[in-house]
């Protein structure tokens, strides 16, 4: 890939800008689940040894270019200082006299983390003058935040124009993770997309139709397909005024090779919770009250089967309600699989959207898929073939 690599670069007393994603989940003040501080241990404990100094950029929240106290970075302070087992030090700004005196008071091997970049407006809107100001704090500029790469803000875009710019460790790993998934993949490739709107992924399902040998389409979003084929499906979710466009995705698919695997039966109940009485049936058999809340285990053992056919796995969306049992049993099922698969070195599996890691830490096998991204909206517009202004700016 086209990126300079960290462990070439002569990192020894040079001051670097390490963009990370510290929007942690905070309750009374304290972190909640520390998930996105573990991620950046690598690249600042990599630096550290090789004699860095690390300056830590980040936003929290949406101050909306104010200082808002409540979304000051500061409580981050001592767990990622515990975390490193070592002392971060703290500015209460990004810039100024109170930034270059934290970052010139670094020793080699120290780490500061400066305070909200989102306090000033200039962040969002990357200002020149604002990312000018950033990139005169440090020698090399690093993003370790593929969260935020999709955004082109002063600190994802703007600085990585102005110094030497470098993915980070686990960007890096994403990257190379994606394009094992979708740049230059082992193919067969299998898409799986779920979720609960058409609407909200055309042009995720416009990319995919044309670079996959498969395509299983399942959630709410199914439903939509099978209303758009004169299938009754009865009281579920259904975008029906979006019947014309399901008939076009089909279509682009047929034309471009690609197979669409809808459900062949389902799990329907006519309440919306957990345990709900419950039945499965064929597409034929759909009452006018009847909720499609799941796949049936037929439709399950085509999802299978073709994961079987497949050497590449990319997963964006639950097949079902996961979240109100039983109805999770299909997308349960599909997560062991792939896992197996992957665990065994028969597939490459990489999923992502914040459904999707739901599903498969419910499902118990997040670990054994070869690559779960938690970007988010990054993941997304990846798979929909958008570029990322903050992996651009990384390129050689």
């Amino acid at each position: 890939m086209p990126f300079r690599s960290l462990e070439t670069a002569d990192l020894a007393g040079k001051r670097v800008l390490v963009r990370v994603d510290l929007n942690v989940p905070m309750a009374d003040g304290a972190i909640t689940d520390d998930t996105r501080l573990r991620a950046v241990l690598p690249t600042i404990r990599y630096l550290s040894t090789q004699g860095a100094k690390t300056i830590l950029l980040a936003h929290f929240d949406r101050p909306k270019g104010k200082r808002v106290p409540e979304m000051s970075l500061k409580p981050v302070v001592a767990p990622l200082a515990d975390l490193l087992e070592q002392e971060v030090f703290f500015s209460d700004d990004c810039i100024g006299a109170d930034a270059a005196k934290v970052v010139g008071s670094l020793e080699n091997g120290g780490v500061a983390l400066l305070e909200n970049l989102r306090f000033h407006p200039g962040e969002e809107k990357n200002d020149p003058a604002f990312a000018a100001e950033l990139a005169t704090l440090g020698d090399l500029y690093v993003n370790d935040a593929f969260s935020a790469a999709h955004r082109a803000h002063a600190s994802t875009e703007g600085v990585a124009r102005l110094l030497p710019a470098y993915p980070g460790l686990s960007m890096q790993r994403e990257l190379e993770a994606l394009d094992a998934a979708l740049g230059s993949p082992k193919r067969p490739v299998m898409g799986i997309v779920g979720g609960a709107k058409v609407s909200t992924k055309l042009d995720l399902l416009n990319n995919l139709v044309s670079k996959l040998q498969y395509l299983a389409i399942g959630g709410g979003m199914a439903n939509t397909f099978l209303a758009a084929q004169g299938i009754d499906v009865g009281a579920s979710l259904c975008e029906h005024d979006l019947g014309d466009t399901a008939r076009e995705i089909l279509e682009s698919a047929k034309t471009a090779g690609c197979e669409i695997l809808l459900p062949v039966d389902v799990v329907t109940a006519t309440e919306f919770k957990a345990n709900a009485a419950h039945k499965t049936q064929g597409l034929d058999k759909i009452a006018a009250d009847d909720r499609i809340l799941d796949a049936g285990p037929e439709t399950t053992k085509r999802l299978l089967a073709a994961m079987d056919a497949s050497a590449t796995l990319i997963w964006n969306g639950p097949l079902g309600v996961f979240e109100l049992p039983p109805f999770d049993a299909a997308t349960v099922a599909a997560a062991k699989h792939a896992a197996k698969l992957a665990t065994e070195g028969k597939l490459v599996a990489v999923a992502g959207g914040g459904d999707t890691v739901s599903a498969l830490n419910h499902a118990g096998v997040a670990a054994e898929m070869t690559f779960v991204s938690t970007a988010g909206g990054a993941f997304l517009e990846w798979m929909e073939g958008k570029d990322l202004p903050g992996v651009q700016a990384l390129e050689v």
